[in-house]
């Protein structure tokens, strides 16, 4: 049987992740508590901060950096995505918001 957990990104019980997504505390206590979709909203998000400051992953402090940023994305108060969220691959395009079709 699958193992799941209740999210605390997506406020849910949903798949969890199938091991530790890295050693250590902060590692440890994400896989008790995001699930696996909950976690891959981490990875875009953490791009958006590597590329908007123009971060090196290579760097010990902002390895650190990182680290803050992901147990806030966790962890904070603001952590919850907002109430009726769908992830953008599962959202419903806007009336009229397609492509132009060609006559």
């Amino acid at each position: 049987m699958e193992r799941t957990v209740s999210c605390v990104k997506l406020g849910r019980e949903l798949p969890a992740l199938d091991k530790l997504p890295f050693p250590g505390e902060l590692g440890q206590r994400i896989y008790e508590n995001v699930s696996r979709e909950g976690y891959a909203l981490w990875q875009p998000h953490m791009t958006i901060l590597i590329n908007h400051y123009g971060l090196n992953p290579a760097d010990p402090d902002t390895r650190r950096i990182l680290r803050e940023q992901m147990e806030e994305f966790f962890f904070g108060a603001d952590a919850m995505m907002p109430e009726g969220w769908v992830p953008p691959t599962q959202a419903v395009p806007a009336k009229g918001g397609g492509p132009a079709r060609r006559k």
